[in-house]
Parts: structure tokens; C-alpha cells; sequence
């Protein structure tokens, strides 16, 4: 059976031209690029020219490019690293949509006497920068806000948040995990200080992350040791995975065209399709700006655990937008956050789509769900065909 594979705010697909250029760095090319002899010199080049590429990708100097593990690791460090440079501030802000790297670790900076504001959003999950003005004090350390968010790719003013960030004297970080490497980024025209990435986001392997610090923005790093990434994060460099992400970030500026455009129509065929002939459906952040590859759709008087259940039947991989498959019996603190209605909250799916996809698979989902949704609100106690009545929202 064929794997049509539409979750890719997930994961990613290791891509091939990817996989080909970190193939030697594991059995030739294996030296310490710390090392002193040429062995491990001509790897530290190798590792410089990846450091970038990755800067290209985000319009930032390379100098300010700090490698790491993964996205939650790169969140942790921008926030740790930062409040402890300001140990006189005790003010966060963050908002009610973050991933759980940063909505967890709120949690423990609460515990640890930091006074921690979350933002909320509106119906289609855009912030309210109001509410972030006023929230904004002299106590403020930091502000972080995702750049795009990972269910519904409702993308966040994040440019002209820093520069409101930025007058009141505070840091700001921004979660761009989904953003990179799906719209254009260019760091040198903004106010951004730190900014996290995640190579397995976009076609790089899992296991290699990127932080950014703009020159000059304090930082006291959580990982100490030796000399590695300018002694901001130290441990001996992950080679191979650097040169992977490297490509994978140049593969993502000569495809930022195509992601913007055939990606986008695919994506928006799918939902289209989707809403014409499914009744009782309605698209979660459809009038916000979004990521060009993400639909988050909601599906009224059924459970998405189901859907998803039926779709892998028919080697459809997709992601629910309620936390059922995770044995929990609330919606996803995402579509809790925009007020969804409680029932569509639970029958949420999201397709993340990838350069990987074309129009035949996209016609596969088409005539596939159709049937899924009939057979389920078939035997839903709650479904009534021919209505439309509203449900309880979610609180």
C-alpha cells in the first residue's frame, strides 16, 4: 500500500540530496573539527560553510548561528540563557498557543517566582497585540512568541512584535520551528534576538537544531564545557547532522518559490475540496495568514481518533487537532485557545503538506475522507444530518 504522507509539520522526509552529503562524515570524513591536524581542519571548513548555509536561509550572519540538538533544546537556551542575564527582571510573556518548550517551560518559571503572562488569541488565532502592550512593564525580561503555529500555521506578526518588544527594553524570542524554510526570513531587517530552529521541520535529520543570537544580545549558555560554538553551547559538534541541515537549508531557499506556490495551490485544493462536499466543516485559522503547506479542518459530531484510525487504512498519514490520540479527552490547548467548538474540537485533523506531494495524492484524500466522515456521523449520537446547530465552545 502506497504511503501518502501529509504530516509533515510532524516530521520530514530526510531528503535524499540530504542524506547524500552526510554520508561521508560518518565513515571518511569523520575527524574532530577541534582537532589541530588537517584531518579534523578540513571538516571544521566543511562545518563553517554549512554554519552558511543555515544563515542564509534565515538572513542572519553566521557568526550569530549557534548549532544544537533540536528546536525544544534551542527554545530552553534562548530563555534560560537570557533570564539569567537579567536576574533583577521577573516578567515573561509568552502566549496561549506556544508548543510545550515553551508552554512548559513557563511552568516551571512560575514555580521558580517568575510572573508569567500568557496572550491570548482571537477565533482565528491571530494575537491580541493589544493585550501584549499592555502587558508589556519595566519587569518585562522576555517575550516569546512562535513565528507560525504548528496545528493551524496561523503565522504571528513577529517582526513588528519585536520592534514593540524591543522599545520597551525587553528580549525577544520567537519559535520559528515551523516558519523556516516555508516563508522568507531575513533576520538583518529585523529586531529579532533569538530565534529557534529545527532541522527535522525541513528535511533535515532529526537530532540537529539551530539558535540564533543577534550580535550583542546577553546570553549566559546552560550547556557548559569546551570551547564549541564559541563557548555558547558546548559538546563536540554533531558533523554529520550539521552538514545535512546545511543542504537542507539551501534546498529551502532555492524551493521557497515552490513552497509558496504549487505547495500553497495543493493545499488550498485540498481544503476547497474538502468543504464543498463535506457538510458541517470548517477550516481552523482560515482567515488569519497561514503557512502555505497547513490545513487545520475541523469536522463536526465525530472524534478526529477515528478519522485518523480510517485514514491509515488507506495509507493516508495525517495529525489530530484534539490531544485524544495521546489517551487524553480534551481538545488540543491550541483549538481550546481560539475558542473552537468543543465537538469540531475533537473531530480536528491536520494535513501538513511538502514539496514531496503532487496532485495525484491530493486526489487520493479527496475521495477518500468523503466516505470516512459519512460512516462515522453515521453511527455519531450527536449528528443530525441537515442541521448546523452550534456546540458548546471550548473554555
Amino acid at each position: 500500500m502506497k504511503v501518502i504522507y501529509l504530516d509533515n509539520n510532524a516530521t520530514t522526509r530526510v531528503d535524499p540530496l540530504v542524506v547524500e552529503a552526510m554520508q561521508p562524515y560518518f565513515s571518511e570524513l569523520y575527524g574532530n573539527p577541534s582537532s589541530m591536524h588537517s584531518f579534523g581542519g578540513q571538516v571544521a571548513q566543511k562545518l563553517q560553510f554549512a554554519r552558511e548555509q543555515t544563515a542564509a536561509l534565515l538572513g542572519a550572519d553566521p557568526s550569530e548561528i549557534i548549532f544544537t540538538s533540536c528546536g525544544t533544546e534551542s527554545d530552553n537556551a534562548a530563555i534560560k540563557g537570557t533570564l539569567a542575564s537579567y536576574p533583577e527582571k521577573k516578567h515573561v510573556i509568552i502566549s496561549r498557543v506556544e508548543h510545550p518548550a515553551v508552554l512548559n517551560q513557563a511552568k516551571y518559571l512560575t514555580k521558580a517566582g517568575y510572573k508569567v503572562t500568557e496572550l491570548g488569541v482571537d477565533r482565528e488565532g491571530r494575537l491580541n497585540l493589544e493585550q501584549l502592550k499592555k502587558s508589556l512593564t519595566d519587569d518585562t525580561a522576555m517575550v516569546s512568541l512562535m513565528w507560525a503555529n504548528n496545528e493551524t500555521g496561523v503565522v504571528f506578526p513577529v517582526e513588528e512584535i519585536a520592534e514593540l518588544v524591543k522599545s520597551r527594553g525587553a528580549v525577544f524570542h520567537t519559535d520559528a520551528v515551523q516558519a523556516a524554510g516555508k516563508i522568507p526570513i531575513n533576520l538583518k531587517k529585523s529586531q529579532i534576538d533569538f530565534l529557534s530552529l529545527s532541522g527535522h521541520k525541513l528535511h533535515a535529520p532529526k537530532g540537529i537544531g539551530v539558535l540564533y543570537k543577534r550580535k550583542g544580545a546577553r546570553f549566559t549558555p546552560f550547556m557548559v564545557g569546551g570551547h564549541q560554538e564559541r563557548g555558547l553551547r558546548s559538546g563536540t559538534e554533531n558533523v554529520p547532522y550539521i552538514i545535512g541541515l546545511g543542504v537542507a537549508c539551501q534546498l529551502a531557499v532555492d524551493r521557497m518559490e515552490d513552497e509558496n506556490t504549487r505547495v500553497k495551490v495543493l493545499r488550498d485544493k485540498l481544503e476547497k475540496g474538502l468543504m464543498s462536499v463535506v457538510p458541517n466543516v470548517f477550516i481552523n485559522g482560515g482567515g488569519a495568514p497561514r503557512l502555505p503547506n497547513t490545513l487545520s479542518i475541523s469536522f463536526e459530531y465525530i472524534e478526529g481518533e477515528s478519522i485518523l484510525l480510517m485514514l491509515d487504512k488507506l495509507g493516508i498519514c495525517a495529525s489530530s487537532g484534539s490531544a485524544c490520540t495521546s489517551g487524553s479527552l480534551e481538545p488540543s490547548h491550541v483549538l481550546r485557545a481560539m475558542g473552537v467548538p468543543f465537538t469540531a474540537a475533537h473531530g480536528s485533523i491536520r494535513f501538513s503538506l511538502s514539496y514531496f506531494n503532487n496532485e495525484e495524492e491530493i486526489d487520493f484524500v479527496l475521495a477518500g475522507v468523503p466516505p470516512i466522515i459519512e460512516k462515522l456521523r453515521a453511527i455519531s449520537p450527536f449528528w443530525k444530518p441537515g442541521t448546523s446547530r452550534p456546540a458548546a465552545a471550548c473554555s
